[in-house]
């Protein structure tokens, strides 16, 4: 139930960043360095991969 709780971190450059299941990082079919967009809907971010048009 709370194998994917995580914590929020702030870096030495102030930005934060939140680490990644990585069972859902391998189901997702994600690679290191993998471009993505990260949007804010309200009280949500969502996180999606991102797409050369």
């Amino acid at each position: 139930m709370h194998e994917n709780v995580r914590k929020i971190v702030k870096n030495g450059r102030g930005s934060y960043y939140i680490n990644i299941p990585k069972e859902v990082f391998k189901d997702l079919r994600w690679k290191e360095r993998q471009r993505v967009v990260v949007e804010k809907r309200g009280k949500t971010i969502i996180v999606r991969d991102w797409k050369k048009k």
